[in-house]
């Protein structure tokens, strides 16, 4: 993960290169990329809702291109609306086999499985 004086970075979870908020004109870094690590799971929490879908496409060619085949997107219970976004997303995907609600254990309905060919 890639931060500057020991700063915690703006995403701490699993994903990959991004950019740093831009709404704090107080931050040195505002705008900068962050790099983070890719791992099987995405959290989409602390992204802003008109990333979701660039981040998600991003996340799954960066996740196949390492092999991962078994994914999970966390987009969170709400209304509805991130989840379906995702889920969107993985229906036009040809790489994606079959995808569903987590288990109850990992998220259930607030997380997605995905299964890459």
């Amino acid at each position: 993960m890639t931060r500057r004086d020991g700063d915690e970075p703006r995403h701490p979870h699993p994903g990959f290169d991004t950019e740093r908020a831009k709404g704090n004109p107080d931050d040195p870094l505002a705008g900068e990329p962050v790099e983070l690590e890719i791992t099987d799971t995405l959290d989409l929490h602390s992204f802003p809702p008109r990333e979701i879908a660039a981040l998600v496409r991003d996340y799954l060619d960066a996740a196949y291109e390492r092999g991962l085949r078994s994914l999970r997107i966390v987009h969170g219970r709400g209304i509805g609306v991130q989840r379906n976004t995702v889920r969107t997303l993985l229906e036009r995907d040809p790489r994606v086999v079959e995808y569903g609600d987590a288990p109850a254990d990992a998220g259930g309905w607030g997380a997605t499985r995905v299964r890459l060919q």
